[in-house]
Parts: C-alpha cells; structure tokens; sequence
C-alpha cells in the first residue's frame, strides 16, 4: 500500500546526502503521515509524536529527491516477497526499477559464501545460471550472513543482469540484479532449498510473486525424505546457544526461550 516517494540510489537518481539537503527524512515522514500509512500518534524518543516530528520537517524549495504526495515514483516500494515450492514461507526481493522481472536458469549449488566466491572468481558461472547458496540462514549460518560480496564479484565479472541468485542467508542495500534473500525455511531445518540439486531448473517470476523448482514434487520429497542436516559448525558457545533458539526468518529471525 505504500507508494515509493524517495527518488534514492541505486535505483533511483540521488543520494542520502542529497536527501539531507531536501529537507530530510521527515520530509518522507510528512508523506506517510498525509496519506493515512502511519500511526501518527505514535510517540519517538524525543518525547513527541510523529506525527509532530513529520511536522517539523522544513521541506527545501524545488527539491526533486522526495516526489510530492500525489505523484510517486512508482505505486510500491523495491522489496517484492516471491513464494513458490522453494519458498513456502516466502523469500525477499530488492527491486531498484529496472532489474529483469522473469528468470530460469541451471542451478549452481553452493554449501556455504567461500564456495560460491570461489566459483564466480574462477569463472565457472555462466550467463544464465541460477547461483544458489545455502546454509547460510539463521540457524545454517548461524547467524544469516550478508552475501554482498558474491553479488559484486558477479557484477565485476560482467554477470550482474544475466544470472540470478538466491540465498537463505541476507542481502545488502547495495545488492544489484536478481537476487532472493531470506528464502524460507532456509536448508538448515530441512527446507525446500536444501533439496535443489546442481542443474535443476529454478525460475523467478517476479510479478507473478513466484520462485519455483521445476522438479516433480514427488521427486522433491524423497529428495528431503533423504536429507540429513550438516554437522553442526559449533557445537559449544554462544552461536550453539543461538542455533538452539533463534527461529526461521520468516517470523523475523527472534530468538525464543528453549
């Protein structure tokens, strides 16, 4: 229901500084108080509303940053959540406007971020390939690691728009091109992902909100039927601790007594 107001990169033409100069992000904040998408009774830590903080926000003459409340940029923000057989509680999508809305590609399976870099950096990804990297959600991880750097080493290698990638670990703002995070549940706990097998086919479609295995189901439970977890990689320790209590990312990844 919220419209994207904020003209910001990387998808859009300016920067937070800018942003700054506009007025700040009470300016954003006067928009979702004048379209009815906040509680603006709700009290911020200076003690006032915000509602009153939206209103003290001095909004600088002509500034293009913020679009006015009746023209936004686009009728939704940049994250889509995809579900389908991989992703029966969901997965995250960061869209900045212009990334590919529909995918199909081989997957390329990953046990872990080390092995996946190794691969983009030795040049054994394609154009087309499904990259998939598991085992690193909030239990896997432990810890649900940012896979910046997997995403940058295939734009380096000219890769960014010709391959997808999907993860149950996170993602970063500065991630480029398709890209699904927090896929759930992630493989750790017997998930759908952990079943994927290198070259299957795997396809985003992002309007239609689906990301899909194009494997039989039947073959797809026996696949997890056979499935054992990995050894544990601490079996002691406060991220043994964490493993025992954090939930699945798709009721935010809280932690809850044993």
């Amino acid at each position: 229901r919220t419209p994207l107001w904020a003209d910001l990169k990387p998808g859009g033409r300016f920067t937070a500084v800018d942003l700054g100069k506009a007025g700040g992000t009470g300016v954003v904040a006067k928009r979702l108080v004048a379209a009815g998408l906040v509680d603006g009774s709700a009290l911020t830590p200076t003690g006032r509303t915000f509602a009153e903080e939206a209103a003290r926000a001095v909004e600088t003459r002509g500034q293009e940053v913020v679009t006015p409340l009746e023209r936004p940029l686009k009728p939704s923000g940049g994250l889509v959540i995809l579900r389908g057989n991989l992703a029966p509680d969901g997965c995250v999508v960061k869209m900045a406007g212009h990334e590919r809305l529909l995918h199909g590609g081989p997957a390329r399976v990953f046990e872990r971020e080390e092995d996946a870099m190794a691969a983009v950096t030795q040049r054994q990804i394609h154009a087309g390939d499904v990259v998939v990297i598991r085992y690193e959600g909030p239990r896997g991880g432990p810890g649900m690691r940012e896979m910046l750097g997997v995403t940058a080493a295939l734009v380096g290698e000219g890769l960014g728009e010709q391959v997808a990638l999907l993860t149950d670990g996170r993602f970063s703002g500065a991630t480029k091109g398709l890209m699904a995070g927090h896929v759930a549940p992630e493989a750790a706990v017997g998930g759908p992902i952990a079943a994927i097998e290198e070259g299957d086919r795997i396809t985003f479609d992002v309007e239609a909100r689906r990301l899909d295995l194009y494997v039989d189901e039947a073959v797809i439970r026996e696949r997890l039927a056979r499935w054992r977890p990995p050894p544990p990689r601490y079996t002691s320790g406060v991220f043994a601790k964490y493993v025992a209590l954090v939930s699945s990312a798709a009721e935010g990844a809280v932690t809850r007594p044993a």
